[in-house]
């Protein structure tokens, strides 16, 4: 099995068609069919499912896909090593973040890095924290910055870097813009704004509804901290946010009100793979981003 084999395994399995992954990968497709065939002769099965317009996945090629990830990411990992034992920093660094964290600016951070560290391609990926989490279990991601309640997921490691308090926001007409702290019991008959399910903030709001046995209705659910206010500028629904989302201009002429609730704090986090040590590029990446307190 050659490490070759497996990246155009992978392009194939995302790509869901052999023209793009060819494409994808720069070479020609009868090459890259003609790797995948040896593939599935090496390990004595179907990895695929063709058809006229896309190929799927079997259950072989899904119980590969999670490995081949893996040793792609450790075979990138050993070639860093060694570039660095000779003084080299180079290869690829994929960090994944959730948006609006407000512990980390990602953006000067990378361009600083980008500078000193010409020859290590950088890939930032925006999602939710859920998702980020799942990409570095895979092997897909290096490191992530992320904000989620409760123990970390098998294989991932959680390394906390600081916690805020919830806030709910209300439309300065609302009757609730006049308290300064609110319980959640209060909030049961409120329409909310709220993420999607896979944010770091909407799992902790979840959490601390189903601790208190309250329900709660999600009326307008968004992917982006921006448009969640001007719903809330709308008077469309009230929203529960870390701290800090509170102090963007954005959120200016909204009221916002402590939550009073068991555990229902955000927790960011820097999130690595469980099973093996993060690489020169992840180590010095999380150095500039937060100098003196990271050992990793």
């Amino acid at each position: 099995m050659e490490l070759r084999h497996l990246e155009y395994f992978v392009a194939v399995a995302e790509e869901r068609h052999f023209t793009r992954a060819a494409e994808r990968m720069r070479v020609a497709q009868s090459g890259l069919s003609a790797s995948i065939r040896a593939l599935e002769k090496d390990l004595d099965a179907d990895l695929f499912v063709r058809n006229t317009r896309r190929v799927e996945l079997t259950d072989a090629g899904r119980a590969l896909l999670t490995e081949a990830h893996r040793t792609l990411a450790s075979a990138a990992a050993a070639r860093n090593a060694v570039a660095a034992v000779r003084g080299l920093l180079r290869g690829s660094l994929t960090v994944g973040s959730e948006h609006c964290l407000g512990v980390i600016d990602l953006p000067p951070v990378v361009a600083t890095f980008r500078r000193a560290h010409p020859g290590v391609e950088v890939r930032l990926r925006y999602a939710g924290s859920g998702q980020i989490v799942e990409q570095i279990r895979l092997g897909r991601l290096d490191v992530g910055f992320v904000a989620l309640p409760g123990p970390a997921p098998e294989g991932v490691r959680l390394m906390p870097l600081a916690a805020e308090e919830m806030m709910l926001l209300t439309h300065p007409d609302h009757p609730l813009a006049d308290l300064e702290v609110v319980d959640v019991e209060a909030l049961r008959s409120e329409d909310f704004v709220d993420f999607s399910a896979d944010w770091g903030a909407r799992r902790v709001n979840d959490l601390a509804f189903a601790r208190a046995d309250t329900e709660r209705r999600i009326s307008v659910e968004v992917n982006d901290v921006h448009t969640l206010l001007d719903f809330v500028h709308q008077g469309l629904g009230v929203a529960l946010v870390p701290a800090p989302v509170t102090r963007k201009p954005q959120a200016e002429g909204l009221h916002a009100a402590a939550l009073k609730a068991d555990d229902a704090s955000w927790q960011v986090s820097v999130a690595l793979p469980a099973a093996t040590p993060p690489g020169p590029a992840t180590r010095e990446l999380l150095n500039l981003a937060i100098p003196g307190k990271m050992a990793v």
